[in-house]
């Protein structure tokens, strides 16, 4: 109860400050993560209070039903330690963590976080950020990365879709070997994944998360020294010219359009 009590007076606070600065999608979430938490305090002081007889049978409840949204899509990308697309954030929840997470609460999360990272730098553990592209160093579209990770992770050159692909592969093939017994959606994310790798399986019914792991390695053997090249280059520059703010969310157009003239 002492944890969501906590959780509670974060959400008011939150549902605060979103209300002041005008976001209505994000107070509206807000308040909705709200009342499940107030729900689940409700629950658990029943359980204190109502003798055991009386109680009624508990109602399941996803282990990460009142984990914010940044707090799930901060597990996938931890799962893939690669920048993702909301859709692949969203397959990887729904086949190795429980909750619900939807394309649509992805929408606005990127400039929520700028907006936060803003107003209070560095007050968090960790932000969720954008990818930023090597040429230009701007946000590549529609990747979501983590504030902590180092930057040659979170630039994108020529070969960083695949590189980033293989080892997104990679990770999952050894999730799943660490939690064993897979569910279907877990197998069916590997497939797809295993579908695109030479010699990384021949069927469904018969592919191995060890086999796809080392067909993955494999080619990314290939890849893996010329991205890093591009990559490192571009962290580089991005560590020198960037301030903090444009390092994480992606350089403005003005200072983009200087730097690709600099390359």
């Amino acid at each position: 109860m002492d944890e969501l009590e906590r959780r509670i007076d974060q959400l008011r606070a939150e549902v605060r400050r979103a209300a002041v600065a005008g976001d209505r999608a994000r107070a509206r979430e807000l308040r909705a993560e709200l009342r499940r938490a107030e729900h689940a305090w409700d629950d658990a002081l029943a359980e204190i209070t109502e003798p055991v007889a009386a109680a009624p049978p508990p109602t399941p409840r996803p282990a990460t039903a009142l984990l914010p949204i940044r707090d799930q899509v901060h597990q996938a990308l931890t799962l893939l330690t690669v920048a993702a697309a909301p859709k692949l954030i969203v397959t990887v929840h729904a086949a190795f963590f429980m909750g619900e997470l939807g394309n649509a609460q992805l929408t606005s999360l990127r400039r929520d976080e700028e907006r936060s990272f803003r107003s209070a730098p560095h007050a968090r553990p960790y932000y969720l950020c954008s990818a930023l592209t090597a040429d230009r160093l701007t946000p590549a579209r529609g990747l979501l990365a983590v504030s902590t990770w180092p930057m040659t992770r979170r630039v994108i050159g020529p070969l960083s879709p695949r590189v980033d692909f293989l080892t997104a592969a990679i990770r999952i093939a050894e999730h799943l070997d660490r939690i064993g017994d897979a569910t279907l959606p877990a197998r069916q994310l590997l497939w797809r994944f295993a579908a695109n790798i030479p010699s990384a399986v021949e069927s469904f019914e018969t592919m191995k998360p060890d086999v796809v792991a080392r067909a993955a390695q494999a080619e990314l053997d290939v890849h893996v020294g010329a991205d890093r090249s591009h990559r490192d280059a571009a962290a580089a520059r991005a560590r020198a010219q960037l301030d903090d703010v444009q390092q994480l969310f992606g350089a403005p157009l003005g200072l983009a359009a200087a730097t690709a003239t600099q390359m």
